[in-house]
């Protein structure tokens, strides 16, 4: 899969990017855990949304948030980040003038930083969030939330409970004709140790449905492959 380098904020960011054979296929970004923490693009959980997409012919894309691999700068606990995601999203949109749609999908910390772009960005239609950090992370920023997605959690996530996902939705306001669906992987810890596949099938599940443009998963495709 393609290395791009693209100018980010604080210099190159690190990217990979497939394109898709589809001129109006839809978009879709991904991105990555906890920087401090030892995430990157190539984690697995991001990894296997990377694979999902791009299965389903969407143009797709994930990056190394500052001071992560290749890119350069520091880590700035967010702020920083979402300006890295922003710059992504636009060069994935310029890329893809003719898509029809916008995704974002985020893992953990990644999925922090996708809400907040979502609420920059009107253009992105839905979003998949993968144990976003409710107990930790402030969400009120979403005021209320434009989009329609899904939220998926695993059953035995010790750092952030299925409690804790279902008080954070609660909370939120949403905006008329958005549904925002809650999917807890039975069994599933909070990396999806052992259950990465059930956790992209469900992911999948979603997408089926919320797609309306015919564009489908290759049912050969395998997450762990």
């Amino acid at each position: 899969m393609p290395e791009v380098i693209i100018n980010g904020p604080e210099g190159r960011l690190e990217c990979r990017y497939m394109p898709s054979e589809a001129p109006d296929a839809p978009t879709a970004l991904i991105l990555h855990p906890e920087p401090d923490k030892g995430g990157t693009m190539n984690n697995r959980v991001t990894y296997a949304l990377y694979k999902h997409f791009q299965a389903r012919g969407f143009a797709v894309m994930r990056l190394n948030f500052r001071g992560v691999g290749r890119s350069q700068g520091e880590y700035d606990s967010g702020e920083g980040e979402l300006s890295d995601a922003a710059t992504a999203m636009d060069w994935l949109q310029a890329q893809n003038p003719a898509s029809r749609q916008c995704w974002i999908a985020g893992f953990s910390f990644g999925a922090w930083i996708g809400m907040q772009l979502m609420m920059r960005r009107p253009e992105i239609h839905g979003f998949i969030s993968v144990t976003p950090p409710a107990t930790t992370h402030d969400f009120s920023f979403l005021a209320p939330c434009p989009a329609s997605g899904l939220i998926i959690n695993g059953e035995q996530d010790e750092q952030v409970p299925p409690d804790a996902i279902y008080k954070l939705v609660d909370r939120l306001s949403i905006q008329k004709g958005v549904n925002i669906e809650i999917d807890i992987v039975p069994g599933a810890n909070h990396f999806f140790t052992d259950h990465l596949e059930p956790m992209i099938s469900q992911v999948s599940t979603y997408l089926d449905a919320a797609l309306v443009d015919g564009t489908l998963a290759d049912p050969d495709f395998d997450p762990l492959a």
